[in-house]
């Protein structure tokens, strides 16, 4: 079998020297552009901006890309991308806990670093944009079925918060892919390492078990 599997990788055509310099060209497209939006935002980001930092003509990107909104449709599913790689090489041997803290951790990385956040702004352009690219919504919904099953079994150990719908913990442990209080206190002059030790638990000490907190 292992034979037959080497000689169907020998039969599959390699793709052209042209066709690998598109390629490449076109991931540093959208690399650049996962930076830049991170950084600007979409409102501010242009496309003259991404082809500087690509170091092209403005033609030649758009031999890639359609235009903006392409563009950063295609930034967020290489966002998405990156998070399914990383949930992929999280060792089976995490419990699902671990498993949530350390997404939750990288998800505090990623906006520390003003990379492109994991979810837009809910009224945004660019949400609007991103209503059409049914593959982010695909690959979202793969990885967010994954958490879930996670924060399920986090909660059957009695790990997490059992009366908690999954759902709205999924939705915190997210949202914090978008929190301005990350930016709020850097800011103030506090230190990175400090600020994702802070969001990290202030997050997670309302999804573990412990005694209600009587708000009203």
């Amino acid at each position: 079998m292992a034979n037959i599997g080497r000689m169907n990788m020998l039969s599959q055509p390699r793709p052209s020297f042209k066709a690998q310099m598109h390629q490449a060209r076109e991931d540093a497209i959208v690399q650049a552009t996962s930076r830049l939006l991170g950084e600007k935002g979409f409102a501010t980001m242009t496309v003259d901006e991404v082809a500087a930092a690509v170091g092209i003509a403005k033609a030649s990107l758009y031999k890639h890309f359609a235009g903006k909104d392409d563009l950063c449709a295609a930034a967020m599913v290489h966002v998405v991308g990156r998070l399914q790689r990383f949930l992929d090489a999280l060792s089976a041997e995490l419990s699902p806990l671990q498993r949530l803290q350390a997404l939750l951790h990288w998800l505090l990385q990623l906006q520390l670093g003003d990379e492109t956040p994991l979810l837009p702004e809910r009224n945004s352009a660019l949400a609007q944009t991103l209503r059409a690219c049914d593959v982010y919504h695909a690959a979202m919904q793969e990885v967010s079925a994954r958490i879930l099953s996670w924060i399920t079994q986090a909660q059957s150990s009695g790990q997490l918060r059992r009366e908690l719908p999954p759902d709205v913990i999924l939705c915190a442990l997210l949202a914090r892919a978008a929190d301005p209080m990350l930016a709020l206190l850097r800011e103030r002059g506090y230190e990175d390492d400090e600020i994702l030790n802070w969001a990290m638990d202030t997050c997670l000490s309302g999804l573990v078990p412990g005694p209600a907190v009587p708000w009203a």
